[in-house]
Parts: C-alpha cells; sequence; structure tokens
C-alpha cells in the first residue's frame, strides 16, 4: 500500500474519533492499529507531532494545537461524505445513482453536474486524489532562440516547491495577447522536444506550427521524460497519471499568468500519451477551452481485447493492476464518461482507423455515448468533432491542419499565417 494510500485510510480513521474529544487544546488521540505509527499520522496531516509514551503495543497518544485539530476535523468531513457510486454502465451517461443507488433520468445541467462529480471522484480512486494548487508557480528563462515567426524560450516551473519542470516556450514577438496552447507530448524519450520540431515524428510536431500560425505553445515534460526525471512515488503520488494532471494544471496557471496569453482562450493538444493527457486535464480544469486529441483513447473493453497491463504500470495508473485486476468490469471509469465531463467545450478527435493501440471501434461507441451529453444536455453537438483518417497511430496532415482550423474557432482566432 503506497504512503498516499495510507495516509488516507489513516485520516479517515481519524475522523471517527474525532467528535467526542474536540473541546481538548491541547488533547490526545487514540488511533486504531492500522494507522497506529506516527509516520502515518504525518502523512495523513503533514503537521510535526510529538509522540509520547505508547498506551498499548499497537496505538500511540498525541498532542494536537489547534491548527491540528481544524484540519483533522475537515479530514473528518471528508470521510463522512458519500463515496461517489459504482456504475455499471459507462456509456449511458444520462443517470445518475442516489446515495442508495436508486437510478435517476438526467434531465438537465444540474442533474449532469451531479453526475460529473461522480465522474471525477471516480477517476480519483484510480489516479489518487488530486493536490491542491497552492501559491503563484514560479517560473525561470534558461535560454530564448529566435526562430523567425516566434521565440523558442527553454524554461522551466516549479509545480511544487523544488520540483521543476523543464518545458519549452513558444511565443510570437512583440505586444498584444494571444490564444495558447499546451502541447503534450507522445511516449517519446526526447519528451517535450518532438512537439517544437526538435527531433521525433514531423506529424507531430504541432507546437511548432501552432507557434507559426500565432499561438503561444507551451510545450512541458511528463514526468520521466525528456530532461525531467523524478519518482512520482516518492513524493506521494498514487499514479504519474495524476502527477501529470497536476503539472499540467500548473501549467495553465504559467500561461495565465504571462502578458502575452489571453487567459480566457487557453487550448491543449496532445498524441497518443499526450492525447489522453489532454483529456485527463480538461476534465479537471475548466480553464481549458478546447481539447484536440490524437490517437488518445479508446474504450477499456476494446483496448487490447480489455487487457488493460499497458494502462497499469508506474509510466500510467499502477491501482489498475494493484486493486483492480487489470479488469474493465471493475474499473471505476471510462473515457465516455471523461468526453462526458468536459462538456460543452469542445473537443477535436483524430482516431485513425487502423490505430493498433486505441481500437476504432471503442473509439466510436465513446463518442456516440458522450455525444448524447453535449446534444441532450448542452444543445452543442458541434463542439464534439471527431475523425476517422485511414491511417495508423499517427496525426496526419490534413486532419492537423483541421484541427488547427478547430482551434482557431473555439479560441476566437484570426490566426497568423
Amino acid at each position: 500500500m503506497s504512503q498516499r494510500l495510507r495516509g488516507e485510510r489513516c485520516r479517515q480513521q481519524l475522523g471517527k474519533n474525532l467528535a467526542p474529544q474536540v473541546g481538548l487544546e491541547p488533547t490526545t488521540l487514540r488511533l486504531t492499529a492500522e494507522c497506529s505509527t506516527i509516520e502515518l499520522l504525518r502523512s495523513a496531516i503533514r503537521l510535526p507531532l510529538q509522540q509520547s509514551e505508547p498506551l498499548l503495543s499497537n496505538s500511540h497518544t498525541l498532542a494536537l494545537t489547534r491548527r491540528q485539530w481544524l484540519f483533522l476535523l475537515a479530514g473528518a468531513a471528508a470521510a463522512k461524505a458519500p463515496e461517489a457510486p459504482f456504475y455499471r454502465d459507462k456509456h449511458d451517461l444520462l443517470y445518475y445513482l442516489d446515495g442508495s443507488g436508486q437510478r435517476h433520468a438526467v434531465q438537465s445541467e444540474k442533474d449532469w453536474r451531479r453526475r460529473r462529480r461522480h465522474i471525477l471522484e471516480n477517476m480519483q480512486k484510480v489516479m489518487g486524489r488530486l493536490p491542491a494548487r497552492r501559491g503563484i508557480v514560479r517560473v525561470e528563462q534558461l535560454e530564448e532562440i529566435n526562430e523567425g515567426p516566434y521565440l523558442r524560450r527553454r524554461i522551466r516551473y516549479e509545480a511544487e516547491p523544488g520540483d521543476w519542470v523543464p518545458a519549452w516556450l513558444l511565443a510570437p514577438p512583440g505586444k498584444g495577447r494571444h490564444p495558447a496552447v499546451l502541447c503534450l507530448h507522445q511516449t517519446v524519450r526526447i519528451g517535450k522536444d518532438e512537439p517544437v520540431g526538435l527531433g521525433g515524428r514531423a506529424n507531430l510536431r504541432y507546437a511548432k506550427e501552432l507557434a507559426e500560425r500565432g499561438y503561444v505553445a507551451l510545450a512541458p515534460d511528463y514526468p520521466t521524460f525528456g530532461d525531467y526525471k523524478i519518482d512520482v512515488y516518492a513524493k506521494g503520488y498514487s499514479s504519474a497519471t495524476m502527477k501529470g494532471i497536476f503539472n499540467h494544471m500548473r501549467a495553465v496557471d504559467v500561461l495565465q499568468k504571462l502578458s502575452g496569453v489571453d487567459p480566457k482562450r487557453i487550448g491543449v493538444c496532445g498524441h497518443s500519451l499526450g492525447g489522453h493527457n489532454s483529456l485527463f486535464l480538461a476534465a479537471f480544469d475548466s480553464r481549458v477551452s478546447a481539447v484536440v486529441t490524437s490517437c488518445g483513447f479508446t474504450s477499456f473493453p476494446k483496448y487490447y481485447r480489455g487487457n488493460l497491463t499497458g494502462w497499469s504500470h508506474k509510466g500510467y495508473m499502477p491501482r489498475i493492476a494493484e486493486i483492480y485486476n487489470r479488469s474493465p468490469e471493475k474499473m471505476p471509469f471510462d473515457f465516455p464518461e471523461i468526453l462526458g465531463a468536459i462538456a460543452p467545450r469542445a473537443i477535436f478527435i483524430n482516431a485513425p482507423s487502423r490505430d493498433d493501440n486505441f481500437e476504432v471501434t471503442g473509439v466510436e461507441d465513446c463518442v456516440r455515448s458522450a455525444g448524447a451529453v453535449y446534444e441532450k444536455i448542452y444543445h452543442r453537438p458541434e463542439a464534439l468533432v471527431v475523425e476517422y483518417p485511414e491511417a495508423a497511430h499517427d496525426f496526419p496532415p490534413e486532419v492537423r491542419t483541421r484541427a488547427y482550423a478547430f482551434l482557431d474557432r473555439r479560441l476566437n482566432v484570426a490566426a497568423a499565417r
């Protein structure tokens, strides 16, 4: 069991014991055997505590200050919150389950927000909890190269204290506010270098091409790729996926603070690894107005005939193996729900017919399911666009051209050509 998961369990156990103790300051709290170590309590509340003599071999007495009690009370409230229910049918998005498991039709935006909240909670059961973003993100510029239509700056930004994410920032010269796109790379050793055209495949230089159209483009490294050497599990994360989501949200923070960016016109674009990371980011971050996802997903039952091994290694979500046995039937979420969670914001999907990674009929199933939310709840079916080119796992030039035009329309851009 990871330290973060143990900490979450400890926090829930603490919550059960708070009510009879809250009048004491400082006071003591007896922990059960499962959460008996001081290290687990520190993990749970992230505050220094003083250990006294143990009362029993499997428990400790701990002195807590008022500030620590306030933190624990918040944990108690979270522990008492009803857990998101398990949805067996993840393709029918027009219903939600109440606290007793009763099924109700989704007939309004208010109803959909309830189902959407369950989707995000169920994603976090697999990915781990999304950390809170605190403070203004720090950015350092390390290098600048004039590429003619744009300036290419090597930067790094501090996602968390002491955790600096390497990135390329491409920006048009001169003044004025521009739309911006976060450009997420595929599974490739050079990471961020490929989208900016410094190696890799010519069809995946979308950061470079968007910058040439007048966009600000930010291309960060995903954990362990490019120049970003990090052990996300040593930092307490339950998945590299959640660390990626958090880092990408901080990248949106970086874009929003730039004087040359319109903070209300931000999109995300990615291929393969970057394709599903684009969807994950947009599901959790409503500041993202438009998404381009290339070769990024299929339904879990149609991913290698339901074998989720490729999703369960340390580069993604180990809990898929550890808790859910790599089984689509046991998974708390699936991609139809993620697409629906982004609605009514715009999504462009590139799903080649011969993609060996992400089987195309599974993509069709997901789009059909999410389309019900776009059409029946938000009355914006045109915001969900999908193309099925005759290609393998690739982002063909003609599809990229239409994807960029899609971003131009959705981000209200008169692109510089």
